[in-house]
């Protein structure tokens, strides 16, 4: 049985790993010629008929920038794309149509029995629109998130994404609820867990080994201004920021209150630890922020991180700022109170009424200080929602072969 599988940005290539290392798992407790050893107790298990399975992965190319990129696939030994379409940046009329076009021809020559999409990104929509117009079966990991806002592209790729696939693994239970209050038959919705928590789980003792000086020191753009010395005993305690939606970043009179609490009240309370996303950085340069930022001895800017050093600091932050949904997730169980800028989030497991970490500000600057004052009050709680345990992507091996033992291509 072939499955391949699409990627295309930062998070898929986090949900990939593990989903590609449990096939492989898979492949090598496949019972083996009587000549040989047997092979080892399997970690998913095998059906009357085992179906060895062939996976190819491809690469869209939406983030195209080493940094973006490659950088993930060197920290998560996930093997180079076997094919990459280089698609690049564009408008999402102009990516999704290039990537259909493109993946159609791949379609048509490898003739997958499964086309598999992680997460809500435009190489999602193209995969599933392209895969079901050949009547090729998609799989959906991640399925079922919604924020409910239809002013968000990603909303439109979920929705379109869920509505499209037969096979649903969902992340959590307020997902699978999602889709059946949607009317998606119950045989297609499989609750899996969040496949993010395999990577980190996999991941957590390299990136508790890293020192956080060495990150700073590798990463930030503009060492030589700082006046803070590079000591570990005087980095903490420090919060986190990331910040790169259209929402946030796009429009001055939204960018520039925030830039102005964390340059003139965080800051004073303790140093910024900034990746700063390129999309924010050409922002800060158009608007005329970004000598102050960059220069300002509390804000250390840094380049955009690879995955096992954003994954420490995360670890350490006294708070994190986002308007990332991943790191929603991984602040959950890590326990880092975070504060999620944004009006609505398509992962409600991780607010704090729901067991999590992190509690919606929005932009609007009063809610923010008002959420980031009652914050820094609150203990840092780690939480593991069900299915959150590191082992979600041998869950979905076995749910994708199940599927195939009851419906064979």
């Amino acid at each position: 049985m072939k499955i391949l599988s699409v990627v295309g940005a930062r998070p898929n290539f986090m949900k990939i790993a593990p989903f590609i290392r449990a096939i492989e798992a898979y492949n090598a407790s496949l019972p083996q010629a009587e000549t040989q050893s047997p092979a080892p107790t399997p970690p998913v298990p095998i059906s009357p008929r085992p179906l060895p399975l062939t996976h190819l992965l491809v690469h869209t190319g939406q983030h195209y920038d080493d940094r973006m990129s490659q950088a993930f696939f060197e920290d998560l030994n996930i093997p180079p794309a076997d094919i990459h379409l280089n698609i690049g940046s564009g408008s999402h009329a102009e990516q999704v149509g290039h990537t259909m076009i493109a993946l159609e021809k791949v379609f048509l020559k490898e003739r997958p029995d499964w086309v598999v999409v992680v997460g809500d990104i435009n190489a999602t929509l193209a995969a599933s629109v392209t895969a079901k117009k050949l009547n090729i079966k998609v799989c959906h990991i991640e399925a079922g998130l919604r924020s409910g806002d239809m002013g968000m592209p990603e909303e439109i790729n979920r929705l379109v994404t869920d509505r499209l696939s037969d096979l649903l693994l969902t992340p959590d239970t307020l997902s699978s609820a999602n889709l059946r209050q949607e009317g998606v038959p119950e045989a297609k919705i499989r609750f899996v867990g969040n496949i993010m928590i395999d990577t980190l789980e996999a991941q957590r003792a390299k990136a508790q080994s890293l020192q956080i000086q060495d990150i700073i020191h590798t990463n930030l753009l503009n060492l030589d201004s700082k006046l803070l010395p590079l000591n570990p005993s005087l980095l903490t305690p420090y919060s986190l920021i990331t910040l790169h939606r259209p929402s946030n970043v796009d429009q001055q009179e939204v960018l520039e209150p925030i830039i102005r609490f964390l340059l003139d009240e965080v800051s004073a309370d303790m140093p910024v630890f900034w990746p700063i996303h390129p999309r924010t950085q050409k922002q800060l340069k158009l608007f005329g922020l970004w000598e102050e930022v960059l220069n300002h001895p509390r804000m250390l800017l840094m380049h955009p991180l690879g995955y096992h050093d954003m994954l420490r600091l995360n670890m350490d932050a006294t708070i994190m700022l986002t308007d990332s949904g991943g790191l929603q997730e991984e602040c959950t169980v890590l326990g880092t109170p975070c504060l999620t800028l944004r009006w609505n989030t398509e992962r409600p497991v991780t607010l704090r009424e729901h067991g999590g970490a992190s509690v919606l500000v929005g932009n609007h600057i009063d809610r923010i200080r008002s959420a980031y004052h009652e914050t820094l009050r609150q203990e840092r709680k780690p939480q593991r929602p069900p299915l959150w345990d590191g082992e979600t992507a041998v869950r979905c091996v076995k749910e994708i072969l199940e599927s195939s033992w009851m419906d064979p291509c």
